[in-house]
């Protein structure tokens, strides 16, 4: 018998004696939430669906199909694709923390304008800058 997806997540979270509301809980998200997924009211992200067979103890693949796919393939390709993953993430992270340092930097620069100006115009307004001579023609 063929079950539809939202069908196997509540098949195996029933296996293994958990509640909605504790799914909920390990997913962090509301027992609705959580409900609208197993009713299939909700499409879910791979992330989301990773997440859930991480809770239950399962690979992704096993909620996808009924049938049952060699160790090595469900192994491998989840692996692979995390990886490219997380290397995509981390040189966005550090494309981030340049351009954090840039704009660092250039705050840093325009604060010293600002605050060498106003020291300018105070020196000026008490009187404190030196008078330029006249050359004449």
């Amino acid at each position: 018998m063929k079950h539809s997806l939202p069908e196997r997540i509540r098949l195996q979270r029933l296996q293994r004696g958990l509640s909605q509301e504790n799914m909920a809980d390990l997913l962090s998200l509301s027992t609705t939430a959580y409900g609208d997924i197993e009713r299939g009211k909700t499409d879910l992200t791979l992330s989301r669906l990773s997440q859930i067979a991480t809770v239950l103890d399962v690979s992704p693949v096993t909620l996808l199909t009924d049938e049952a796919i060699p160790a090595q393939v469900i192994d491998s390709q989840p692996v692979d694709q995390l990886n490219h993953e997380l290397e995509t993430l981390r040189l966005t992270v550090e494309k981030q923390q340049v351009e954090l340092e840039k704009l660092r930097l250039e705050a840093e620069f325009y604060k010293r304008r600002y605050d060498d100006r106003i020291a300018l115009e105070l020196a000026r307004s008490i009187g404190m800058t030196q008078s330029r001579e006249r050359i004449g023609f």
